[in-house]
């Protein structure tokens, strides 16, 4: 099994990925496979409503998103992280996203569908909660299971060094991880069990 973590901060190793890589060293832990997959440094324009991905059966715009696409199909469960700008996540991720969701969902790839999902922010202070509502909502219109933890999905810091030292954050990251591969693993029995997925 294999998660995807998708980084949306411009910053390598910031505070985002400081919380992305505490999940991805305990689901190894776990015995399920993660890359993190970076976007924050990329230059993501936002979807037009064109509508040629119905007819293209991919984004007309051949970027990252398409090749995101193609690649994500392989994993069972995703984690999207971004940074707080302005009290909400970021607008590269958010461009992201809406291309990614939308042109797969009309060019006929249901990648998405039924695989657990859950959202992640960093922050130096405010704006948390209205970045994990905005991510989540691309989950919940996928069809999309959201996974939480003991904790909202939050990291607090200016700077990695910061954010290292944000007990209950990594306390949080960790729990969300351990949550997923819970849920991974119990899917994964359904399935060997004969429990179809809902048509």
């Amino acid at each position: 099994m294999k998660v995807l973590l998708v980084n949306g901060s411009p910053n390598r190793e910031g505070c985002t990925y400081v919380a992305l890589n505490q999940i991805r060293e305990t689901l190894k832990n776990e015995g399920i496979y993660a890359d993190i997959y970076r976007i924050g440094h990329k230059d993501i324009r936002g979807c037009i409503d064109c509508r040629k991905c119905s007819e293209l059966g991919k984004c007309l715009y051949d970027d990252e998103v398409n090749s995101f696409v193609e690649m994500a199909e392989e994993y069972d469960g995703y984690i999207f992280g971004g940074p707080v700008y302005y009290g909400t996540v970021n607008p590269t991720l958010t461009n992201f996203m809406t291309r990614v969701f939308f042109s797969s969902f009309f060019g006929g790839k249901r990648i998405f569908r039924l695989k657990p999902a859950a959202a992640v922010a960093s922050a130096r202070r405010a704006g948390t909660m209205t970045a994990i509502d905005t991510i989540n909502r691309f989950f919940t219109w996928a069809e999309m299971p959201i996974i939480s933890s003991t904790y909202w999905n939050v990291i607090y810091g200016t700077k990695a060094e910061e954010a290292l030292q944000d007990r209950e954050g990594l306390l949080t990251m960790h729990n969300l991880a351990r949550n997923m591969a819970w849920f991974l693993k119990i899917k994964q029995l359904s399935i060997e069990e004969g429990v179809p997925l809902p048509e």
